[in-house]
């Protein structure tokens, strides 16, 4: 996906997944993380929020994998933002499988506005 602002094209490419009720976008960083890309993650979900999600789908979430990062740094830079984020370290191996996708429906459940509908899949 590419966007353009201020006739610039940014090059960045992002993984747009659409799931039952919301897009997510997953950004990968090989550094460890810097709060300023909390403001590009920011403006990557407005877009999708306002060209790609369908009036019956929730806000878009955002996934900054990073190689490594600071606790008190990830605190200070998401304490204001009003995008949900999540900003996590990656690992060159994954965990088992299982674990995967429990922590990630877990963090699903976390950021659902009506957590009592869910239906399992």
């Amino acid at each position: 996906m590419a966007l353009k602002h201020s006739g610039s094209a940014d090059k960045t490419t992002l993984l747009v997944e659409r799931h039952i009720t919301r897009c997510a976008t997953e950004e990968l960083k090989v550094g460890r993380f810097e709060p300023e890309y909390l403001g590009k993650l920011s403006f990557y979900l407005e877009a999708l929020d306002r060209d790609v999600r369908k009036p019956h789908e929730q806000p878009s979430i955002g996934v900054l994998l990073c190689a490594s990062k600071e606790d008190e740094v990830v605190e200070y830079a998401l304490s204001r933002t009003l995008s949900p984020a999540l900003i996590a370290e990656y690992q060159t191996q994954l965990p088992d499988k299982k674990i995967l996708q429990a922590k990630l429906h877990e963090f699903y459940l976390q950021n659902s506005p009506d957590s009592g509908d869910h239906k399992e899949l």
